[in-house]
């Protein structure tokens, strides 16, 4: 970083940026860690001479089992994506108005969590739906272990309440995709015939941005052939700047599909948790008749709804980190046997 030449590539210099800030993220409260723990056989002594030390010296050991535990989850984000950014596509689903309502919910959802922890928002793509929600949005949300803490979110989100769309006061029932991907950068070494492998479409943008988006066809969707994976971008008033988007996010949801096939090839092998992904029903929200939100892989449990679509989402994400991997030790345990 000390290179007279070091933000010449501003993707590159701002990938070491972000690499840095994760380091310092684990090395950090590690190196306190020691330090305090160092410190502890001295504290107990003054403490067994003088009483009124105790409460200091328990208060201490709590505040360190504390940064243990939290060093201990971020040991388990070893994925070799683990690291990168990562781009969250939205969807909505069955539940008609309803399914569209809560598909901005869950986009605000992560786009709360993302701003408590200082992490980078980009808007990539939205389709807003005619009455009310989205049809569609896609997010990239960057900062360190992003893709890693974020990925468990794909699957299925459902949501049961009283509809607001309903003037007779019924319950609803909505359904909305996730779909989380990493974030490609220069050293994904991924291959596409950008002119065989992918059929290209410009059209005008949909969205907000004043005469411009009316006039020029700038918006750009592309259809990758084999997989059948499609993606748009229109957010830039550029076409280039939008194809240039739209081919990162198809690079990276064939990365997202390679890292899917090996998973579950792993599973296959080991005969552990059945697969779960994007066509998964991953967790239930509930506002009505109780409030809660609870995930049905991990069987994690929140009782207060409004603070979940708040973003209070870190009970999660530790709850899916450790489901995964005693998955992985029950299936390692299995082949040694």
């Amino acid at each position: 970083m000390g290179s007279a030449d070091f933000w010449n590539n501003q993707e590159k210099s701002q990938a070491s940026v972000a690499q840095l800030k994760a380091l310092k993220g684990l090395l950090r409260p590690l190196q306190d860690l020691i330090q305090s723990a160092g410190d502890l056989p001295g504290m107990l002594e003054l403490a067994s001479e003088d009483a009124s030390l105790v409460a200091e010296v328990q208060s201490e050991i709590e505040r360190l089992e504390q940064v243990l535990d939290e060093l201990e989850l971020k040991a388990l984000l070893n994925g070799p994506l683990d690291q990168h950014g990562a781009l969250i596509s939205i969807y909505a689903r069955d539940g008609g108005t309803d399914a569209h309502d809560w598909a901005e919910m869950l986009l605000r959802m992560y786009t709360q969590w993302a701003q408590k922890n200082d992490y980078e928002i980009s808007l990539i793509d939205r389709q807003d739906n005619e009455e009310a929600g989205i049809n569609s949005a896609t997010i990239a949300i960057r900062g360190p272990f992003a893709y890693g803490y974020l990925k468990g979110e794909s699957g299925i989100h459902r949501l049961v309440r009283i509809s607001p769309f309903n003037s007779e006061g019924k319950r609803q029932t909505s359904f909305a995709a996730v779909d989380v991907s990493p974030e490609v950068d220069d050293t994904i070494d991924i291959q596409v015939d950008w002119d065989k492998d992918v059929r290209e479409e410009t059209m005008r943008s949909s969205g907000a941005g004043g005469q411009h988006v009316n006039k020029t066809e700038s918006a750009v969707r592309l259809v990758h052939l084999a997989t059948g994976i499609e993606v748009k971008c229109q957010t830039e008033r550029s076409q280039h700047s939008n194809r240039a988007t739209a081919r990162k996010l198809i690079l990276s949801k064939l990365l997202r599909l390679e890292e899917d096939r090996r998973e579950a090839e792993q599973a296959a092998r080991y005969k552990t948790q059945a697969k779960v992904g994007f066509g998964s029903q991953i967790r239930n929200y509930f506002l009505h008749p109780s409030q809660r939100v609870k995930d049905s892989r991990t069987g994690y449990l929140e009782h207060h709804f409004h603070d979940v679509l708040d973003g209070k989402l870190q009970g999660f994400f530790d709850a899916y980190l450790k489901w995964r991997v005693k998955g992985e030790m029950a299936g390692s345990a299995d082949d040694d046997e």
